[in-house]
């Protein structure tokens, strides 16, 4: 479907240890846990570890729909290629529409309260205020912008930095919750039990929350053109990152309903964990878990924009968007043009977000919008490795489970999850997040009528012996002369 124009993506900078980082570091545990687990407990109550227990099973099928496409298909657009080649180019389009509406909308949802825990670090009172948190978290996201443009191998030194003392601090929070008395209420196994969710609809509403938590390990996708062996190596550290943040949401999920009381909980909405440190360690707790969570949000702002430059790289290059976007820089090997366009529109949006309330209330909206959009996209992934699949699932067990069965049970879930959260949600969050996906119809629509190659897609088809693959620049001479575009090493 891609076919080289200029310069690509520096190749083989990133290796299975630096992959498995950014999987943890997309997924955010520290902010994750700092910002959602009050619009969890809010949802679902104390069912707030089985929401992510049972959230978890599909999003497993979904982790291995994206580790069999990337062996066949090595694409910084990911479930954009993937989706176009299978399914339909405009259902390809979507998918990764979503992911950049929903990083896009992320960026400032992320922002904020990288900018607050900045501030509580000088000053509680300070952190409240909406205004100078936009300013510092606009700060914060310049940097990450700068570090994004400098490379792959600069961001995963960041990443390796901020990840370390967060996991650091989260790893110590846990050994010291063990000690700890005095809790709001005894641990009870009932709450991995589905008693406790109001009905049908509450469940869905939870997983639509849980479905937050965990996103952001497929970053190891839209880095398969700069990661050695990306054939293999971005879905074994997608499937291991996801292991690893899964652990620590129920480890910490747990912590907090024990520990914390539903008024702490409610009173401490913008960071639960910074209330949870301070009840176990009076003094530092709070200081130290604070600093977690302001590291794991600048963390995973860096991931996100790779996830949402990289996927407009492939939409530039393929001529489904500006063909600007598929330029990169000469020094840097990076989507320059991408970064910048996304730089601007986010610093837009910091300004805009003063307007829509408090801290608070920015997030609650934005975590069930970005809810919603990531249902699409990784929904639509997990149809896709069944359709690329479809000749192989009945020669092996290991496929006609971990590329068939599994993913398609995770896409159903995601997809019912959608449609069931719809009537439980604020009509910002519908607005938000249907209202982002329709806005993408434009420019499907343009670059369609324009004659974009991408509508015109080879199949993606696992039974080949021989799989398209798209080549980077610098190697697609040689490759073109020797096998005409072709990887021989599926």
């Amino acid at each position: 479907m891609s076919k080289s124009r200029g310069r690509g993506l520096q190749a083989n900078a990133l290796g299975t240890f630096d992959t498995v980082v950014m999987a943890v570091a997309g997924s955010a545990p520290a902010y994750s846990l700092a910002a959602t687990t009050a619009v969890l407990v809010g949802t679902v109550g104390v069912a707030s570890p089985a929401a992510l227990l049972y959230c978890v099973i599909p999003m497993l099928g979904i982790a291995l729909a994206f580790s069999y496409l990337s062996r066949i298909d090595v694409n910084a657009g990911a479930s954009y290629s993937w989706v176009g080649r299978t399914l339909h180019p405009f259902l390809g389009f979507v998918s990764g529409w979503a992911l950049v509406v929903s990083a896009t909308i992320f960026m400032v949802a992320g922002s904020l309260p990288a900018g607050s825990m900045t501030l509580a670090l000088f000053d509680e009172g300070l952190a409240d205020d909406t205004a100078l948190s936009t300013l510092v978290g606009a700060a914060w996201f310049l940097v990450m912008l700068g570090v994004v443009l400098g490379g792959a191998r600069l961001t995963v030194r960041a990443q390796l930095l901020m990840s370390g003392v967060e996991l650091a601090v989260l790893a110590l929070f846990a050994v010291l919750a063990l000690f700890h008395s005095g809790n709001a209420r005894a641990f009870d196994w009932s709450w991995f039990g589905f008693g406790h969710f109001d009905g049908v609809s509450g469940f869905a509403s939870g997983a639509l929350v849980a479905a937050f938590y965990y996103w952001g390990w497929d970053v190891t996708s839209n880095l398969s053109e700069e990661t050695r062996n990306s054939r293999r190596t971005t879905g074994l550290a997608g499937l291991i990152g996801l292991g690893v943040v899964f652990l620590l949401f129920e480890v910490f999920t747990i912590v907090v309903n024990v520990v914390l009381s539903t008024g702490q909980i409610e009173d401490n909405a913008a960071n639960v964990l910074g209330a949870l440190g301070e009840e176990i360690w009076p003094g530092w707790g709070g200081r130290l878990m604070v600093v977690a969570v302001m590291l794991s949000t600048i963390a995973t702002l860096e991931t996100t924009l790779i996830q949402v430059t990289r996927s407009l790289f492939a939409m530039g290059r393929d001529r489904t968007m500006p063909a600007a976007l598929g330029r990169v820089h000469r020094t840097w090997n990076t989507p320059w043009v991408a970064i910048t366009v996304v730089g601007a529109v986010a610093l837009a949006m910091f300004v805009a977000a003063n307007a829509l309330g408090s801290v608070g209330d920015i997030l609650a909206d934005a975590i069930a919008a970005i809810g919603l959009q990531i249902a699409v996209y990784y929904g639509l992934a997990g149809l896709a490795v069944v359709v690329a699949y479809r000749r192989m699932l009945l020669k092996s067990p290991a496929h006609f489970v971990f590329g068939g069965v599994w993913p398609l049970f995770g896409a159903l879930f995601m997809f019912w999850t959608f449609v069931e959260s719809l009537g439980e949600l604020s009509a910002a969050a519908v607005t938000i997040g249907i209202g982002g996906l329709a806005v993408g119809l434009v420019p499907m629509f343009w670059y369609w009528r324009q004659g974009s190659d991408y509508y015109r897609p080879a199949r993606l088809d696992a039974s080949r012996t021989v799989a398209t693959e798209y080549v980077p620049a610098d190697r697609a001479a040689a490759a073109s002369a020797a096998h005409e575009g072709l990887p021989t090493d599926f």
